[in-house]
Parts: C-alpha cells; structure tokens; sequence
C-alpha cells in the first residue's frame, strides 16, 4: 500500500452507503422489510461500490424484488 494512500472503509459508513447528501442507506432501509430493503440497497449503490459492476448490483435488486414478490404472492394465496 503507498504511504498515505486513503483507505477504502467497508464496514462503518462505507463510501458507497455516503454518496447521496441527504442521509446514509441504513437510515431508509431499516423502515423496510429485508428484501425490499435489500433492493433499496443494491439500487442505491449500483456503480459506486469499489470493484462491483452496476449491472451486477441492479441484478441483485431485481432477485431481491421478485423474491418478495414471490413471498408475497404466497402469503395471500
């Protein structure tokens, strides 16, 4: 690692939970159930998280959305 190089913080407060100015992704997506969440998260980090495509992130938002669907969907029928 080069001396005084930053250092890329992937536990408390990740950059890419940062990027929007209003607030961190935690403070919205505890409000939601884990899948919804879940696709709150990966939409809005899509592109921003070191070494992880946006295609890749906006992938996993849609298995999170149509697993909720499906849950869903199950429990009403």
């Amino acid at each position: 690692m080069q001396e005084n190089a930053p250092v890329y913080e992937s536990v408390d407060h990740p950059r890419h939970y940062n990027e929007h100015p209003f607030c961190e992704c935690i403070d919205v997506i505890e409000h939601f159930t884990y899948n919804i969440g879940a696709v709150i998260k990966y939409l809005w980090r899509a592109g921003l998280k070191p070494e992880t495509s946006d295609i890749e992130d906006l992938r996993k938002a849609a298995w999170y959305l149509q697993r909720e669907i499906e849950r869903l969907e199950e429990e009403r029928s």
